[in-house]
């Protein structure tokens, strides 16, 4: 019988269109495992340069002022880091190779520098590079619509997939051998943690619903729920605070710029790819069943 990975050579890898998305998805998760010794790596695809900027005082940061949101953000998500304990990061193909898209509809979609705009082998082959040096056994990222539409979240989806295959493909030739992403995870976040009485006690002048949430489904979806206690809680709120161009947090809520109270959740819950069965009750670990 083979022996499943321990904590110290366990390897998880997490696919992210911009700074923050790691912290609001994923900070808890990251923490968890950062403290219990797997190494962590996150890959984030843009510097989130089109992000609307909160705090008025740096508001000069804003793509239509200054344009010098990115490397801004580059600082906050090294603070962020810090707090998560995560030590290996990669923005793909460089900082600012890729320029973060926009919404839909919008001249920044249009751009050709933008990460939607960029075909999907070639930013894939750059991701499956990362793989293969960082041997990932779970990869984590969006589900196909990205969450809520976002072009980098959808472009994020396709890419991270695309990736895994040529990482695992002998034909796909960077000089390392090929490497096999054991299990593959798509963000997610439960019905029932998004109900009228879940947004209770909102500390924000407004307060979200369960349409303003991305990546909501069903329960029975939910294949893994990862709860890494009361330190990887702190360690998440204080992640997201780092992020202080676009999110605000307090005592256990959180609002983006559209000024919304939602609550900032410590426990996060994952779902498998399309056409694979989530088991009658979800895990606890990631890494469940994986071996080294």
């Amino acid at each position: 019988m083979t022996a499943p990975a321990p904590p110290s050579e366990r390897r998880l890898l997490l696919v992210h269109a911009h700074p923050d998305d790691e912290s609001i998805n994923n900070g808890a998760t990251m923490a968890r495992y950062a403290a219990e010794g797997a190494q962590v790596t996150l890959v984030t695809c843009t510097l989130g340069e089109e992000g609307e900027v909160i705090p008025p005082a740096l508001a000069h940061l804003a793509p239509d002022r200054e344009d010098a949101l990115g490397p801004h953000r580059i600082g906050e998500l090294r603070a962020a880091l810090r707090e998560l304990g995560v030590t290996d990061h990669h923005f793909l193909g460089g900082p600012g190779w890729y320029r973060d898209s926009g919404m839909t509809g919008t001249p920044a979609n249009e751009r050709p520098e933008c990460f939607w705009q960029a075909p999907v082998d070639e930013a894939a082959g750059l991701l499956a590079e990362i793989l293969r040096q960082a041997r990932p056994q779970v990869m984590v990222t969006y589900g196909p619509d990205g969450g809520y539409g976002h072009p980098d979240h959808v472009q994020a989806h396709r890419v991270a997939m695309r990736a895994a295959g040529l990482a695992a493909d002998p034909a796909f030739d960077d000089g390392r051998p090929p490497h096999r992403v054991a299990r593959i995870y798509w963000n997610c976040v439960p019905r029932s943690a998004v109900t009228p009485q879940a947004f209770a006690g909102n500390p924000f002048p407004q307060t979200a619903t369960a349409a303003d949430v991305p990546g909501v489904v069903d329960d029975a979806e939910v294949a893994v729920r990862v709860d890494g206690g009361a330190a990887a809680a702190a360690a998440k709120a204080a992640a997201m605070r780092a992020h202080a161009t676009q999110i605000t947090v307090r005592e256990g809520w959180f609002a983006l710029s559209n000024h919304l109270g939602q609550p900032l959740h410590t426990v996060e819950c994952y779902r498998l790819p399309d056409g694979e069965r989530p088991p009658p009750v979800p895990g606890d670990d990631l890494f469940a069943g994986v071996t080294a």
